[in-house]
């Protein structure tokens, strides 16, 4: 497995949960890229990226000749999913999906222990965030992007036992932060907006996040 690919892969991925596709490429949505995506040899990141490439295909289709512009119908989910007005459908924050049970209800503000902890991982690795959006640190796309530096840093670097990128540390934060409430926050994007781009596309977040816990922890 390619530690750079997967960095690529994965900042594709959090770049495409931080702005909407007018303000950033709307190549994913068009079915050969999700095609030429690299797979790493892993079942559920090819059935992620073929879904995306069927969802594309079909969508392209429900739009051709009736003057939508794709881009624009698929900001317009991402507006309504991670931005509102009022608020955002499926936050997309970690601090909001870290409570369970009546403790979830009520966490109504998008800022915790998590933005904590994610600023100050950032800050050890010696990342600022432009931050135009105004986002908070434990947002999904954040860390993706940390992530994506993680395996690019263990690319370029090696082993480097106790620095971030270790294996070990990369392992530790995928299942203490992205993987640890993926699911929660995949569910409300399906309840908000089922059969829509970003639930196929945190489809293949997973996928590709369950590959780097895997793939980090074999190499222990």
């Amino acid at each position: 497995m390619s530690y750079e690919q997967l960095a690529e892969a994965l900042a594709f991925c959090g770049n495409s949960l931080l702005s909407p596709m007018t303000q950033t490429s709307s190549i994913g949505l068009d079915p050969s890229f999700w095609r030429n995506f690299p797979a790493f040899d892993d079942e559920r990141v090819a059935a992620a990226t073929e879904g995306l490439a069927q969802w594309t295909k079909r969508f392209g289709e429900s739009t051709e000749g009736n003057g939508a512009d794709p881009a624009l119908a698929c900001a317009v989910e991402y507006t309504r999913l991670f931005v509102g007005p009022p608020s955002p459908a499926a936050a997309p924050w970690e601090t909001m999906h870290r409570a369970h049970g009546d403790a979830a209800k009520e966490v109504t503000v998008g800022f915790g222990d998590s933005t904590f902890e994610m600023r100050s991982l950032l800050r050890d690795l010696g990342l600022e965030l432009s931050n135009k959006n105004r986002q908070y640190e434990d947002h999904m796309g954040i860390e993706l992007m940390y992530l994506s530096e993680l395996c690019r840093r263990r690319a370029a670097g090696g082993e480097c036992v106790g620095e971030p990128w270790s294996d070990e540390r990369i392992a530790e934060f995928v299942h203490n932060h992205p993987l640890a409430w993926i699911d929660a926050f995949a569910a409300k994007v399906r309840e908000a907006a089922p059969d829509g781009y970003f639930e196929c596309l945190l489809a293949l977040v997973k996928a590709l996040l369950e590959v780097v816990s895997s793939e980090s922890a074999s190499r222990l």
